[in-house]
């Protein structure tokens, strides 16, 4: 993988927990743990405000506010949960809402077309801003993940929620679990689902409600929330002067992340492991609504983390850290928590090796995405390439482990697949091939070998160009589809950090979650596909998981997907057209 400046360590300001506090303090207003024997068995949703004021920055060299302002919707009598999930890429998104009352379950389908995508719920609310003379500069809704940055509103809450921490924005997003725990708060703060507005410097009232549908839909009570707003211009120079001096001073508003723009400016698509395009969410240091986890891997953003862990940044020396700078460095994801993965076995399997009939994991192939013609950079002048991102995942119903050992003295691990009983007790294992040690900076981790192929087909389906990229280091970048059976809502390994080992390493185990997948960008020369001596015409991207066959599934027949693509313009002036794919229209 090749790295991105803003992926490398930073330093930055600790924030403080001064959210969690916040949203703790707010539990006055939210009505006491209902008594089990006489409470309805649907959540009481409400929406509340963290504080009643907040202060938002506008920078100068890129004007514009992130309207994080701090309200809350909480769930009491019970979780939120929305189950949001397709049949097929030819079907529609649809959502229901899963009510438990004990060991009973059941679901509510929610209204045709209420949600298009996984992003969240659209329109959910309704912000209208007025300056001091009460004159109304602004009104928009914004949609909601309920996902979105969390935390407990009383102490009895659940210590840890259950729902992933992130609403998922691959186009091929299949199925997603939205929820807000029991006890507990999400931000409203759409982060990079939304725009920034163009506000001048000065004292604003905000009126924060959910819109009148929603209200209706899940028993909401019409009671808006009303913040004041401060808006400050500040200036990149200003804040990096301030942070250069050690006394850096606390970002409090969306272009918080964008402090660092200097390194952006740098920025190139070379990114194997994602398109690298994706910037920290914008928000408060302390909203909790800062960059995701797993931010940095794929060509689309990531939604806001969860609160808890998204505000214990690392200290670097006397030096804090900021949420403007984070970046993935060594055992470590954004800075906000460590993602240690897990273990390999201490020495490589002896006996024979078998295939017990155990669950397996279920390798599949989304169609590319992120789909762009470019030059060959510095390293390839004069020449066309067709650029995407690929991803495979895993459907299940059991986790893909792979562990490789080294031999003293060799530079190939030797790999093996493990295999697990419905108990978690490794049961068996067969030889799968092996991980290769890849020094170029940038990359310096172990690579798992033929784990996917990529190749460009003519019309006529015929192999015409292949990618030099077959092997990777497993991470779980993107949440796929959360609602097959056992999937893994917490996946621990999704970064390179967790699982793909050091020059030094003796053993490396690398994992792909049940529900979650890989996502690679092949934009490099001789990863991206050659296309500056092809006709113009239609051609098929073609990702193939397991090409060799060599890990055991479940089911082979599902592992290719074709992606169509049409090529266009004059030689050092390619154009690509991407047709939609069934009813997903992204290219």
């Amino acid at each position: 993988m090749t790295r991105l400046p803003q992926d490398r360590p930073r330093r930055l300001t600790r924030p403080s927990l001064a959210v969690a506090a916040a949203v703790a303090v707010t539990a006055g207003v939210v009505a006491a743990a209902p008594d089990a024997k006489t409470a309805e068995p649907t959540p009481k949703l409400s929406l509340i405000a963290a504080s009643t004021s907040v202060t938002l920055d506008s920078w100068t060299e890129d004007p514009g506010v992130y309207l994080d302002l701090g309200t809350y919707l909480t769930s009491e009598n019970g979780a939120f949960e929305l189950k949001v999930t397709r049949k097929s890429y030819k079907d529609p998104v649809v959502a229901e809402q899963v009510l438990r009352n004990g060991k009973k379950t059941r679901t509510k389908a929610l209204p045709t077309g209420l949600v298009n995508d996984f992003a969240g719920l659209p329109d959910f609310t309704r912000i209208t801003l007025t300056d001091a003379a009460g004159s109304t500069v602004l009104e928009k809704t914004e949609a909601f993940c309920p996902n979105n940055a969390s935390g407990r509103i009383r102490p009895d809450a659940p210590a840890n929620s259950k729902y992933p921490e992130s609403c998922p924005t691959n186009p091929f997003t299949l199925g997603s679990v939205w929820g807000v725990e029991n006890g507990w708060a999400s931000n409203t703060y759409s982060g990079f689902y939304t725009e920034p507005v163009q506000l001048e410097p000065g004292t604003y009232t905000a009126e924060i409600n959910v819109t009148e549908k929603y209200r209706d839909l899940f028993g909401i009570a019409d009671q808006p929330q009303t913040v004041k707003v401060v808006v400050r211009e500040r200036s990149w120079e200003e804040s990096a002067g301030s942070a250069s001096g050690g006394s850096a001073k606390t970002t409090a508003s969306g272009h918080g992340a964008h402090a660092q723009h200097g390194s952006h400016a740098e920025h190139s698509t070379h990114a194997e492991h994602g398109a690298g395009a994706d910037t920290p969410a914008p928000g408060a240091a302390t909203s909790g609504a800062g960059p995701s986890y797993n931010a940095g891997h794929g060509p689309y953003p990531s939604a806001p983390p969860a609160l808890p862990w998204a505000l214990k940044r690392k200290s670097l020396g006397k030096q804090a850290v900021t949420a403007a700078e984070t970046g993935d460095g060594s055992g470590q994801t954004d800075g906000s928590r460590q993602a240690p993965g897990d273990r390999p076995n201490a020495k490589r399997p002896s006996g024979k090796a078998s295939v017990p009939d155990v669950p397996k994991p279920d390798l599949r192939s989304l169609p590319a995405f992120g789909i762009t013609v470019n030059d060959g950079y510095e390293e390839a002048p004069g020449k066309d390439y067709l650029a995407f991102s690929a991803n495979v995942w895993n459907a299940g119903p059991a986790k893909l482990v792979v562990d490789g050992f080294r031999s003293p003295g060799k530079e190939v691990m030797d790999a093996y697949q493990y295999f697990y009983d419905t108990d978690g007790n490794q049961v068996g294992y067969t030889p799968t091939g092996g991980m290769e040690w890849d020094p170029r900076p940038g990359h310096e981790h172990w690579h798992f070998l033929d784990f996917a192929s990529y190749r460009l087909l003519t019309a006529d389906q015929k192999e015409t160009v292949r990618s030099g990229k077959e092997a990777f280091c497993l991470a779980n970048t993107d949440a796929v589809d959360y609602t097959v059976k056992n999937a893994d809502w917490h996946p621990d390994n999704t970064d390179l950090s967790t699982a793909c080992g050091y020059e030094n390493s003796i053993s490396v185990r690398e994992v792909l979650d049940v529900g979650s997948g890989d996502t690679y960008t092949q934009d490099l020369p001789g990863q991206s596909f050659d296309i500056t001596d092809l006709p113009n015409g239609t051609y098929y991207i073609q990702v193939l998981a397991n090409p060799e066959n060599r890990l055991k599934e479940t089911d082979h027949s599902n592992n290719s997907a074709l992606r169509e693509v049409v090529l266009g313009g004059e030689k050092g002036a390619r154009t690509v057209t991407v047709p939609p794919h069934h009813l997903v229209d992204a290219n």
